[in-house]
């Protein structure tokens, strides 16, 4: 079945869709994101009679109101503000107007949401669960939960994985990430192990006398399994684990590892760059989760916070 293609934007936008990938070097998954947000946009400012270079402040409210209207997260609307000012910053920059309508709209009202974590023990369960499911799609699948919870990748990270990158050296995993900037993530004892098992039984997911450059290669059009098809699969693990699976992602494992490596001790610029993070502000946002668990410990186990919560008389 043929994908449809991206909707063609104004010329505007597709410059400022080929600077994003040209300069900044966003990546496909962005791109799509940016692109579907300035298509929503334009197609609103369309109904007004307006376009990239004629809408003004009154509009772009218009279009906030809009979305708050149609019940879009706080979180949402962010979004789709921030990649607006980008875009008519850009266009000033650019000389394509010569104002910037949107550098007055404010931002919308947002509560610290704090990353979901896994336990220890709850990590431990959904591997196990993968594990006894035994075979070669157990093995799969205990391999990809060992090397996300020991490394923290990105699930497209994980899934596009080269062979080539656990041939090298069986200590290290050579990530590239974002902007096609490449890292090296120390591997854990059980991910080493995983993975030693995944190689001897990995030609099993390819059809006789195939070859392929993933290391967890997939018979479908893309060649390696899909981040689609992964998420699928961890829900099922958590459900055989006794995990509500409404909790449980790829993302969310990725924080276990970073939450879990704070825990432990480590120091917030070594977890930047296992993570790949550009700014360690975005890696700070687990040290408040250990404010959240140490409060919440506090309030829970210390004896004068019982005595507090005790009834009177």
């Amino acid at each position: 079945m043929k994908r449809n293609p991206a909707p063609q934007l104004a010329r505007e936008a597709e410059a400022f869709i080929e600077m994003l990938t040209a300069e900044r070097g966003a990546s496909k998954n962005t791109e799509a994101a940016y692109r579907s947000d300035l298509q929503s946009l334009l197609t609103f400012l369309a109904r007004r009679k307006q376009g990239p270079a004629t809408a003004d402040a009154a509009a772009l409210r218009a279009y906030l109101k809009a979305l708050d209207y149609l019940g879009m997260t706080p979180r949402t609307v962010a979004r789709r503000l921030s990649v607006m000012r980008q875009f008519f910053r850009f266009l000033l920059a650019e000389r394509l107007r010569e104002d910037d309508p949107a550098s007055t709209l404010d931002s919308p009202q947002l509560g610290r949401s704090l990353p979901k974590v896994l336990s220890r023990a709850e990590v431990d369960r959904l591997i196990e669960a993968t594990r006894a499911r035994g075979g070669a799609d157990g093995g799969r699948m205990a391999t990809l939960l060992e090397i996300l919870y020991g490394t923290g990748l990105r699930v497209s990270e994980l899934v596009t994985l080269p062979l080539s990158s656990v041939e090298r050296d069986p200590t290290v995993l050579v990530v590239r990430g974002k902007g096609d900037k490449e890292r090296m993530v120390p591997l854990s004892d059980p991910a080493r192990v995983a993975i030693a098992s995944w190689l001897a039984a990995r030609s099993s997911a390819l059809a006789d006398g195939e070859t392929s450059r993933f290391l967890f290669p997939s018979r479908g059009k893309t060649g390696h399994l899909t981040r689609q098809r992964f998420a699928q699969l961890l829900k099922e693990a958590a459900l055989a684990a006794g995990i509500d699976p409404a909790r449980v992602s790829p993302h969310v494992l990725r924080h276990a590892f970073a939450s879990h490596l704070l825990e432990g001790g480590a120091d917030l610029r070594s977890v930047q760059l296992m993570l790949g993070h550009a700014d360690i502000a975005t890696t700070q946002i687990y040290t408040h989760v250990l404010d959240e668990k140490l409060r919440a410990l506090v309030q829970d186990k210390h004896p004068l916070a019982r005595r507090r919560r005790r009834p009177a008389g």
